[in-house]
């Protein structure tokens, strides 16, 4: 039987703190998509981090939708359009992927607006294809001339969708006139309304004196990845803002990156949180995406990804399984550090942890002939 034993590093209990800190990233990395001649913006990293959706050159005119397959963390294989997100018409818009666990992809679409003014889209997906286009409903849109959803991410379980009201009126640059990032919680498979707190979630955020825009949610909900431009300029700021727990007003951001003249926008990460992915234009103006490794993290999803990651680390509430093969039958259990069982559970993604002491445990997957175990920290 393969065995692998993985360690979350920091393990010194002494040395923990339990306040959420403002991640921090190591130098950009560029990432590599094979046979790609042309732009690649607003990057989105699926959950099992085997797809990198992304758009060609939002600049007007022909935006469309498309994906990459996995090598390595920065190295992609061009795959093409998404299957069925082609909008045939006139300066037409399909952009800014995002993809739930239960495979729901979200994206933004110009079709008929402004005569419809719904333009976030949801679609079943599947291999690189969508099916059972929907349009996304609620009462997060403004329904005046000008204002539509400029960019929207769906949260890690489908339950949350944050997104950007932006108003155009030919402003500077191309860039809308003013934005503000908000959320909006299922209702049902067409619908999110609006959260009574969003302003209160977003108060360090939304500042008057920035276009906000281009959110990326962690997994574990406590880290909000946005972009950001002073109103009237061109120089982007790629930000972070953290909060203890999902419910908590996301803190005063932090500026991760900044290169003026190339507009990096628009991250993404990892369930696991250990990479983010953004794009900028290169030396020829041309737009690409780029990596960056967080500092402290283990690359263990190299070790692993092939049959499962497991996020994120340390977890509270519940620890999130991705498992490759799902058709296979599978367990987790949960060990104490001397071996004792804790909780066993067959094939089950969301693995319940919030009866559970604080402390360090083992969770150890098992699956045919595979087995791994990790030290998970639990508070």
């Amino acid at each position: 039987m393969k065995s692998v034993l993985l360690f979350f590093s920091g393990l010194f209990l002494g040395a923990i703190t339990f306040a959420q800190a403002y991640p921090q990233f190591g130098p950009e990395k560029k990432v590599t998509i094979n046979g790609l001649t042309f732009d690649a913006m607003e990057p989105f990293i699926s959950s099992d981090e085997q797809t990198l959706f992304f758009n060609s050159l939002n600049s007007g005119g022909n935006t469309n939708l498309y994906y990459a397959t996995r090598v390595n963390d920065t190295t992609f294989n061009y795959a093409g359009l998404v299957g069925n997100t082609y909008d045939p018409s006139p300066s037409h818009l399909d952009a800014v992927a995002s993809l739930d666990i239960n495979n729901r992809f979200f994206w933004v679409s110009l079709r008929e607006y402004p005569t419809i003014y719904e333009n976030q889209l949801n679609a079943d997906y599947s291999a690189g294809n969508v099916a059972d286009i929907k349009r996304t409903y609620g009462d997060f849109y403004i329904y005046l001339p000008g204002w539509l959803i400029m960019d929207a991410c769906i949260s890690d379980d489908g339950n949350f969708l944050y997104y950007v009201n932006a108003f155009f009126n030919s402003c500077a640059y191309g860039m809308p006139c003013e934005s503000s990032i908000g959320v909006a919680q299922k209702v049902n498979d067409t619908t999110f309304n609006k959260l009574p707190e969003t302003d209160g979630i977003f108060s360090n955020i939304n500042d008057p004196n920035y276009i906000t825009y281009a959110p990326q949610l962690s997994s574990d909900g406590k880290e909000l990845y946005y972009t950001r431009i002073m109103d009237g300029d061109i120089n982007s700021e790629l930000c972070v803002a953290v909060r203890d727990n999902p419910a908590d007003t996301f803190s005063v951001p932090e500026v991760i990156y900044s290169n003026y003249g190339f507009v990096p926008e628009a991250i993404t990460l990892t369930p696991d949180k250990s990479r983010i992915y953004y794009h900028q234009k290169n030396a020829l103006g041309v737009f690409e995406i780029f990596m960056r490794y967080r500092n402290g993290t283990l690359n263990t999803t190299e070790i692993n990804d092939e049959n499962v990651l497991f996020y994120p680390n340390p977890a509270t509430g519940v620890i999130c399984v991705r498992v490759k093969e799902t058709k296979t039958p599978f367990s987790v259990d949960i060990l104490t550090m001397d071996g004792k069982p804790v909780l066993h559970l067959e094939n089950e993604t969301l693995i319940p942890i919030a009866t559970l002491r604080s402390g360090v445990y083992i969770l150890k997957f098992e699956q045919d002939s595979f087995s791994v175990s990790q030290v998970f920290l639990i508070y």
